[in-house]
This record gives C-alpha cells, sequence and structure tokens, in this order.
C-alpha cells in the first residue's frame, strides 16, 4: 500500500544522450496505464519534443521540469503539484546524469533528482561492455552518494552470456539490482530522427505499431513489479512553492497556432493564460484561411515550418491575414518557428518558400544548429511585452538563421548568454510584434504571461501605438 501523499517516483536517467532513456521511459509508462496505474510524465530540460512523446505515452501532458529555468523551488514544486499520488510518476533526464551547465554538473538530471527526492534508475549502453559497466555505475555512486541510484537497465545486450556477465558485475560490485534488459537493436531506430532531435508523434507514421512493440518490450525486458516498488520507495515531499499569481485577464480573446508545423508549447504557458482568465482559441495555419474575429493577441510557438513550407506557402490567405493583423497592431509573440513564419521567406534544402512577410528579413535553414543551449537575454529597449531592465532566462535549439541582407532589425534584447537572431541582439520588434529565437517558460518568467495580457489589454482597449512606453507590460491590467 503505497502511503498517503507518497507520491511514487522515479527518474529514469543515462550516462549520455543516446542511452535508451526514451524508450524506456514510453515502455514503463504504457505498461503502468496498461496496469491500470495513473500515470504522469516529467521531462528533465526545456526539451519539448521528448516531452510531447512522454505526452502520448502518458495521455496526458507531460511537464518540463527544468532548474536553470524556474530554479530548483520552482521545479520541484511543479513536479508537486501535477503528480498523482495513485500511481507513477516517470521523470525522463537528459544526457547524462551529472551533465548539467558546468563542469560541477550545475543543473543536472542528478540535481533534479535530489531536488525531488526521488530514486534514480540508470539506463547503461552495454555495447563492448562487460566488467567496466560496473565501473561506469559505481563511478556514479561514488561521484555524488546524495544520488540514490536505486536500479540499472541494461540496454544493447548482445545475448544471455553478455546479460549475465554484465548482471553480475554490477550486482555484485554495486549493490545495485538488474531492472531491465534490453536486447540489442536490429533495423531501423523505432523512434527516428532529424534535425532538431525525434519526430514527433503527430509525424510519427506508425505509432500505433510503435505502441505495441514498446509494450510488449516492458512486457518481456522491464522488471516492471521491482521498478513499480523503487518509484514507492521515495518519501513523501515537502509542500510545494505557491504558483505566481497572474492579472486578470477575463474576456480577452487569445489565438495560439496549434498544427503539427507548430507543436512547441509548455502547458504551463497555456495555462498561465487561461488562469488569468483568457479564453484560448486554437489556429492551424495548415488549414484555416484566416485568423479568427476578435482576437485580442496571438502567440506563435516553435515547431518545423520547414518541414512544412509548401503547405504553409501554399496558404496565401491565412498568410495575408496573418500580415494584415501585424499590421493592424495586434500583439503577436512568436518564438523560434514563429520567427519563421513572420519572416519573408525561407531557404531550405535547395528550395525557398514564401512566408507571411512581416518581419523585414529572410531565413535559411542550416544543416548544423545555429544557436543550441541556455539563454539570458537583457531587456534594454522598450516594446509591447516586457520592461526595461528585465533578464529573460530562456533556451534555443535552431537550425536556421536570420540572412545578412540590409541592416540589422530592431530588436529589444541584448544576449547575455546563447546567439539570439545575431550580433549578440535577440526580440525582433516591427509594430506590436515579438519575434525572437528564446522559448520562454512561464514558471521561471511569469512576467511572460502578465506581459502578453497586458499588451492584449491595450489592444482591445484601443492603445495600439506600436512598441511604445504606454504599452510597457504595467503592475496592473
Amino acid at each position: 500500500m503505497t502511503p498517503p501523499g507518497a507520491l511514487p517516483r522515479v527518474v529514469i536517467a543515462g550516462l549520455a544522450g543516446d542511452s535508451g532513456k526514451t524508450v524506456v521511459s514510453l515502455a514503463l509508462l504504457l505498461a503502468a496505464r496498461r496496469r491500470g496505474l495513473p500515470v504522469q510524465a516529467f521531462k528533465k530540460g526545456p526539451d519539448y519534443i521528448d516531452a510531447a512523446w512522454l505526452t502520448w505515452a502518458s495521455g496526458q501532458p507531460a511537464r518540463n521540469l527544468d532548474s536553470f529555468l524556474m530554479g530548483f523551488e520552482r521545479a520541484a514544486g511543479s513536479f508537486q503539484r501535477h503528480a498523482t499520488s495513485e500511481g507513477l510518476n516517470l521523470i525522463e533526464g537528459n544526457r547524462g546524469l551529472y551533465d548539467g551547465a558546468d563542469a560541477q554538473g550545475t543543473h543536472s538530471t542528478a540535481e533534479l533528482a535530489k531536488a525531488v527526492d526521488a530514486p534514480v534508475v540508470l539506463v547503461l549502453n552495454a555495447t563492448k561492455l562487460t566488467r567496466t559497466a560496473a565501473a561506469l555505475v559505481l563511478g556514479c555512486q561514488k561521484l555524488d552518494p546524495a544520488v540514490r541510484i536505486a536500479g540499472v537497465v541494461l540496454n544493447q545486450v548482445g545475448g544471455v552470456r553478455h546479460e549475465n556477465v554484465l548482471r553480475e558485475a554490477i550486482e555484485n560490485t554495486c549493490g545495485v539490482p538488474i531492472v531491465g534488459v534490453l536486447p540489442r537493436a536490429s533495423g531501423d531506430n523505432p523512434i527516428p530522427g532529424r534535425h532538431l532531435g525525434l519526430v514527433t508523434p503527430e509525424e510519427h507514421a506508425g505509432i500505433e505499431v510503435l505502441g505495441r512493440n514498446l509494450l510488449a518490450l516492458a512486457r518481456d525486458r522491464l522488471e516492471f513489479d521491482a521498478l513499480w516498488n523503487l518509484a514507492r520507495s521515495a518519501p513523501p515531499p515537502a509542500a510545494p512553492v505557491a504558483e505566481a499569481p497572474v492579472p486578470d485577464g477575463r474576456g480577452l480573446r487569445i489565438g495560439y497556432l496549434r498544427d503539427s508545423a507548430f507543436t512547441f508549447y509548455y502547458p504551463e504557458n497555456l495555462e498561465a493564460l487561461t488562469r488569468a482568465g483568457a479564453e484560448l482559441v486554437p489556429v492551424s495555419a495548415l488549414s484555416d484561411t484566416a485568423l479568427p474575429p476578435g482576437l485580442d493577441a496571438l502567440y506563435i510557438g516553435g515547431g518545423f515550418p520547414e518541414t512544412h513550407g509548401p503547405r504553409l506557402s501554399a496558404n496565401q490567405r491565412f498568410l495575408g491575414s496573418l500580415r494584415a493583423a501585424a499590421r493592424g497592431g495586434l500583439p503577436i509573440y512568436a518564438e523560434c518557428g514563429g520567427l519563421m513564419l513572420l519572416a519573408q521567406h525561407i531557404r531550405w534544402e535547395g528550395e525557398t518558400f514564401l512566408m507571411a512577410g512581416v518581419l523585414p528579413f529572410h531565413l535559411e535553414v542550416c544543416p548544423q544548429p545555429q544557436g543550441h543551449g541556455y539563454t539570458l537575454l537583457e531587456v534594454d529597449t522598450p516594446n509591447p511585452f516586457f520592461p526595461v531592465g528585465l533578464l529573460l532566462r530562456g533556451h534555443e535549439f535552431h537550425y536556421s538563421r536570420i540572412l545578412p541582407e540590409g541592416s540589422p532589425p530592431a530588436t529589444a534584447c541584448a544576449v547575455r548568454r546563447g546567439t539570439g537572431c545575431g550580433q549578440r541582439r535577440d526580440g525582433v520588434i516591427v509594430g506590436n510584434v515579438w519575434a525572437g529565437y528564446t522559448h520562454l517558460h512561464a514558471l521561471g518568467t511569469p512576467e511572460w504571461a502578465r506581459g502578453l495580457l497586458v499588451a492584449a489589454r491595450a489592444f482591445r482597449l484601443g492603445h495600439r501605438q506600436p512598441g511604445s512606453r504606454d504599452n510597457r507590460p504595467r503592475s496592473d491590467i
């Protein structure tokens, strides 16, 4: 029997990226649901795509927990507010267990595991390893004894003999049980990748077959009862930190693009707007012919506009509607893929796609990342969304770049860490439009929701001076 308030939880971590964490996490979530257990999934770090896969497997929105973006207290508080007390709470780590923002491993999966007081299961790629695998596990134990490594899942195991040697070496040397053994993969990756990482669930052609295969993998290769007991061994957590208050957004209609081209949204960002009382209006840039009437603001998240270039470019009526709305002063907040949609053109793999033409530049999508990692921006120019002097903590991951043609666009932020739009700047401002490569999380930057709501209210009331000081966020709406 699980003690009241215990929040059974486990962190699925690895020694490096591509260790098999995602496959183990998805299989375990599907197996728990098959057994009738409630599940809640979390992704350590800012990644949207892994979180989308965890959402698919758990059947409800997965939450990102990122201590750089939101701090450890807010990350732990988010976990406690959304965790289920009756079932399995799974946190998928990122990169290696101790890999963080610096040599000390700040903001690593290990530090998050300590913040939420969760046992860790290591997924270990055992390709061409036997007893050395025990040395790797032992090193993780010794590096920080406060991290409770409670189990190991062996991945890429060559056969019974290979498994037996690995199992004996790790269990005898480290005192940690083997709770799963995955065979050496043959054939294609079940979740294929591309630039920016895995394909999204919406674009995976064989997702039903994948689900059946993952359930079979969990049944045959994961020791579910042992993993469930590890999750139940976690102690009850402390009381969560209260969420930041939001201003009154009642009566406001805020559109947001939501289709297979634009999927990168943190649930907390959308929830911050609805918690304020605003009405969210989903819009498709692929199938809608115009923005809905009566919008007070528009939010365009990230995604893959380049892979949907032909369809977006062909939807000229929608692009024209978007362009007219921007010219009419509608507050538009666009992140990464949203910036790409608002540009003049996108060039990718020898093709050029016409976009909305709101921003005064062209983009090209390059073979290598143009910006990847955490960002720190200082707002230094008046704009419709954020006060001057505010520091914004975010992240970026983009293969596109603004082509250096003509004068640089007007921007609102100096980049203190990261790449941004180039020339150490981010946050392009055109009228009431903000477009940047930095993604913000509403828990770490509560000013984001406030700024969007303030701009929306000002637009509704007719205060449409683009970028004027009167449009800067205030303490009330």
